[in-house]
């Protein structure tokens, strides 16, 4: 059985708001013995992520949590959601170079490939929550 525990909430509405998600992201992966470059992984997949929540999304949630499976292997997972307009074309919006605001359009598919795990849920109209996954890596043993 897998046990999900929800460390920390971070409201996404104003700029400052990103910094506060990268923050909180890199604090909770060193608790738990992340590595520098996996840390990097991690917050920029956040900062990315929560941009796009506060600027297509109109602003919305960060969730970080820890999931712990019966194996003993641990999850970080950023979970971000928004009540925005949706993402009328998922493929499009996941073409690196796509952007619909003008940006480098490297967020979702940037994001997608830096995690272990990846989903994305969205309806027009209706908003959209991206799933993120990082798996804890076991230290070598010697």
């Amino acid at each position: 059985m897998t046990s999900i525990l929800t460390v920390q909430q971070v409201r996404i509405n104003e700029e400052i708001d990103i910094v506060h998600v990268r923050q909180a992201v890199r604090e909770v992966a060193v608790s738990i013995g992340f590595s520098l470059v996996e840390q990097t992984k991690l917050v920029t997949a956040a900062s990315e992520l929560a941009r796009n929540t506060r600027v297509h999304g109109h602003g919305g949630e960060a969730r970080i949590e820890l999931e712990k499976a019966d194996d003993g292997t641990t999850t970080l997972r950023l979970v971000f959601s928004d009540k925005g307009p949706g993402i009328a074309d998922v493929d499009l919006a996941l073409t690196d170079g796509y952007s619909s605001a003008g940006g480098l359009g490297l967020g979702l598919s940037g994001a997608r490939r830096l995690a272990d795990e990846f989903d994305l849920r969205t309806a027009p109209g209706e908003g959209t929550t991206v799933s993120v996954g990082f798996r804890a890596r076991k230290p070598a043993r010697r």
